[in-house]
């Protein structure tokens, strides 16, 4: 459920950077999001295997953090 969470997190913050950075014309209204929930579900999945407590609040931090500078990097170098 939390990987749920975290990746409806990662798609917010992608929508987020999607309209916050300049040149959206250039590509469609669902990629920077979906990169964003990607990256968010890929780094959750990797920090719970390496043993993280997906209750913790470093994980969540981390996750979302990591989600975010992806889909801004991706919005600024499509």
């Amino acid at each position: 459920m939390e990987l749920l969470f975290v990746t409806l997190g990662g798609a917010i913050l992608g929508l987020a950077a999607r309209y916050a950075l300049p040149r959206r014309h250039t590509y469609g209204v669902a990629l920077v999001p979906a990169i964003g929930a990607a990256a968010a579900a890929v780094v959750w999945v990797a920090l719970t295997w390496l043993g993280w407590p997906w209750d913790g609040g470093w994980i969540w931090v981390v996750s979302l953090v990591a989600s975010g500078l992806v889909a801004a990097a991706s919005a600024y170098l499509i």
